[in-house]
């Protein structure tokens, strides 16, 4: 059962994804604080992006946030010197944003009141969803300069997979906010196939106008 709020840890180029690991390394006195909170009670940490335009370590308080995001579960924690902290978090589940505390007993980080989001997945959409890593497999390739069956633990399951990808592929972070908000992995699968393709068709197309010049 998951809490109704969580501490939360925006950053401007990360997003996590359920069931994917996530190293941090933790510096700033909110989220040293945010840390040792954590590891007291349920080692759990809301994972979300800062909208365009803002910083984590601006006076901005509360720089505004994507409200979907995904709890990550503490699995390591190295305590450094001055507080600091190495981490590795699992992504669990995702969740939806529809609020924040406000700030309490000197508390210096956020946390938001959140709606899990279930992504279990239906029994029609295993068979699409390997026909999807098949595809993603072949679109791999070129980029991976070899054949990705042998690249990729092809024990993984599909929905692992295509979320790992999704995490741990050159995409934008906007780009990979709007893969998260894919209700489920068959439709994450299929909108990353078409960003894909789509990178693909523009290095294509700078490639033919950079011959004819």
């Amino acid at each position: 059962m998951f809490p109704s709020s969580l501490p939360i840890f925006p950053l401007p180029t990360v997003v996590l994804f359920p069931n994917v690991f996530l190293p941090l390394h933790i510096f700033e006195p909110r989220y040293r604080q945010m840390t040792a909170d954590a590891l007291a009670g349920d080692r759990l940490i809301g994972m979300v992006l800062l909208r365009p335009g803002h910083q984590a370590d601006t006076t901005d308080e509360r720089p505004p946030v994507y409200v979907t995001g995904c709890t990550g579960l503490i699995t390591h924690a190295e305590r450094l010197d001055e507080g600091r902290f190495n981490l590795v978090l699992r992504g669990l589940e995702k969740f939806t944003m529809h609020g924040e505390e406000d700030p309490a007993n000197g508390r210096l980080y956020r946390r938001a009141l959140i709606t899990p989001i279930d992504e279990t997945m239906a029994a029609a959409d295993r068979g699409p969803l390997k026909q999807c890593r098949h595809r993603l497999e072949e679109l791999l390739e070129p980029i991976f300069e070899g054949t990705m069956a042998s690249r990729l633990p092809q024990n993984m399951p599909d929905e692992d997979l295509v979320n790992a990808l999704a995490q741990y592929l050159d995409f934008d972070p906007i780009e990979k906010q709007a893969l998260l908000e894919r209700m489920g992995p068959l439709a994450r699968c299929r909108s990353m196939i078409e960003l894909l393709e789509m990178k693909a068709l523009l290095k294509h197309a700078t490639g033919d106008a950079g011959m004819r010049h």
